[in-house]
């Protein structure tokens, strides 16, 4: 059984199946795990959903952002901006079964054995691995539960607070949660959140660094996959920290590491979510002259 994992999806479907076709993925042996937006911005945000909950026993899944304004799209249409490609799973037969099984999903995943976790956006410095899955199983439990699903997806959005305690309460307390989890890139030693910054590493603002690069971080020494920051282009250099948002919806490409390996294949995407065709003799000869 081969374990793989797979950077941002967001309804570019066309990559993920190159890559994986590329490492001739059986489902019925190997596992795949995706770190999240599965949706949104790209051309096939249906179809890339439908594919994965007819492959959902071989998938490890956790929760993007996206993911989430989907959900909170589902119970209010009104959520829904411009730039959104969702309204066709909204429109869908089938969007009860497909939008059932993403509330269900986790914010983050640990595999003990390999020593590894799994998630969206990162973990923050302040919180053990112990700790973080407490409070992912918090933002778990709300998705899962009817009474409590309404509340928590119209409360979600927002920046404040920005850092996290251990007294926040009820949606405010999910809604701190939620933005370590699936929002945050920049965070000060003590947790406090920038989620204005979206640019390379090193663009953090005074006071603030990437969430990895703390060395008093409390979960040093696990490896963590995580998605959602495009501008990194797939570098980090933090040891057991990778990243494996290459930008695929934005003409970048789509990242697959073989979890056990180490191992990265990558496919280029084309603006338009597509499978980029391959660099012309001309085009390899100018990257080769300019490099």
């Amino acid at each position: 059984m081969a374990v793989y994992a797979v950077g941002d999806l967001q309804g570019c479907l066309e990559p993920l199946k190159c890559l994986l076709e590329r490492v001739r993925f059986d489902p019925a042996q190997d596992k795949l795990w995706l770190v999240g937006d599965l949706v949104n911005r790209g051309p096939q945000s249906l179809e890339t959903l439908r594919f994965l909950y007819a492959m959902r026993d071989s998938l490890v899944c956790v929760l993007g952002n996206h993911d989430l304004h989907l959900l909170a799209a589902g119970h209010n249409v009104e959520r829904l901006k411009k730039s959104d490609t969702l309204r066709e799973i909204l429109d869908a037969p089938d969007r009860a079964d497909l939008l059932d099984w993403l509330r269900r999903q986790k914010l983050l995943h640990h595999d003990a054995e390999r020593n590894v976790a799994l998630v969206h956006a990162g973990i923050p410095p302040q919180w053990t691995l112990k700790k973080a899955l407490k409070y992912a199983a918090e933002v778990e439990t709300a998705l899962r539960d009817d009474n409590l699903l309404t509340p928590f997806l119209d409360g979600m959005y927002g920046n404040e607070p920005n850092k996290w305690s251990s007294d926040l309460q009820g949606v405010t307390r999910l809604r701190v949660i939620t933005n370590y989890f699936t929002r945050m890139r920049f965070c000060s030693a003590d947790g406090k959140l920038d989620l204005k910054g979206k640019e390379g590493a090193n663009t953090a603002p005074r006071g603030y660094a990437p969430w990895f690069s703390y060395k008093e971080r409390k979960t040093q020494g696990l490896k963590i996959i995580f998605g959602h920051w495009a501008a990194l282009e797939g570098q980090c250099d933090e040891p057991g920290i990778f990243a494996l948002d290459t930008g695929c919806v934005w003409g970048g490409a789509m990242t697959l590491m073989n979890v056990d390996t180490g191992e990265l294949l990558t496919c280029k995407c084309d603006a338009q979510g597509g499978v980029a065709p391959p660099p012309t003799l001309a085009e390899r000869f100018r990257a080769w002259l300019y490099r």
